[in-house]
């Protein structure tokens, strides 16, 4: 009993630390392509559009000077309290762990931000190409958390919360979100500048509103290769071996 014990508590071990260390890859993704829109120069995307202005205006000393991972790591933090806020006591606490998941997701885009700190895109090719390499991989990168299964992230949570509480659907409350965080993004545009700023709300940014969600829906269909590794259990010893040849069954 004592040994089955055990055991069934290791499987779980290694079910949540394989299943997390899976969400890193994915957020990592998801900030590659965050960073990428922002490289661009051609509008972000609307979950960075808000902290690159913050983030601007910090540069010149209007606000705080933080970075735009920062910036995000504030505003996924402003998330979850309104979730609180909305859902009181229906607020479970599990989703605390949102708070983690924010500033994991804000430090990823600092990180690679310093990645492709040399990236520029001097040509309007240049942009264009760079604008689509980054709402693709942001894409692939949401349809893989979202596989992972973990705790919501902090931008998804809220619109979820609303929904719980207006009984609306919750594409339409993902929606009045998104539109929301474009509006304050353009409003701190004119407030802090004075003009709009098309390297934070631009053409790339409408882009990115469309492109994601049909890249997440493509690239959902086809990744049952990941949930497959998502739900292998190696042991540790024979794990890279184990795991090469678990995909490469998979693939026959």
């Amino acid at each position: 009993m004592i040994s089955t014990a055990v055991s069934v508590s290791k499987e779980k071990v290694i079910s949540f630390v394989w299943q997390h260390i899976l969400l890193l890859f994915s957020l990592y993704l998801m900030t590659l392509g965050v960073v990428l829109c922002i490289k661009s120069d051609l509008g972000s995307s609307v979950i960075s559009s808000l902290p690159l202005s913050m983030s601007t205006a910090g540069q010149s000393g209007i606000v705080p000077a933080l970075s735009v991972g920062g910036y995000t790591i504030v505003m996924n933090f402003v998330f979850v309290a309104l979730q609180m806020a909305i859902l009181r006591r229906r607020f479970e606490p599990v989703q605390l762990f949102q708070l983690l998941i924010g500033l994991v997701f804000g430090w990823l885009i600092d990180l690679n931000m310093l990645l492709t700190d040399g990236l520029v895109c001097a040509t309007t090719t240049a942009r264009v190409i760079t604008q689509a390499a980054g709402c693709t991989v942001m894409g692939i990168g949401i349809a893989f958390e979202v596989r992972c299964g973990s705790v919501t992230m902090p931008g998804e949570g809220l619109p979820v919360a609303l929904s719980r509480i207006t009984g609306r659907p919750f594409p339409q409350m993902k929606i009045y979100v998104d539109t929301t965080l474009v509006i304050l993004a353009v409003a701190s545009c004119y407030l802090f500048f004075g003009q709009w700023r098309w390297n934070i709300i631009g053409p790339g940014t409408l882009f990115a509103m469309v492109y994601v969600g049909i890249v997440v829906k493509s690239v959902s269909a086809r990744i049952a290769w990941f949930d497959r590794l998502l739900h292998y259990r190696p042991g540790f010893r024979r794990y890279i071996f184990g795991l090469a040849r678990f995909i490469y069954r998979g693939k026959r």
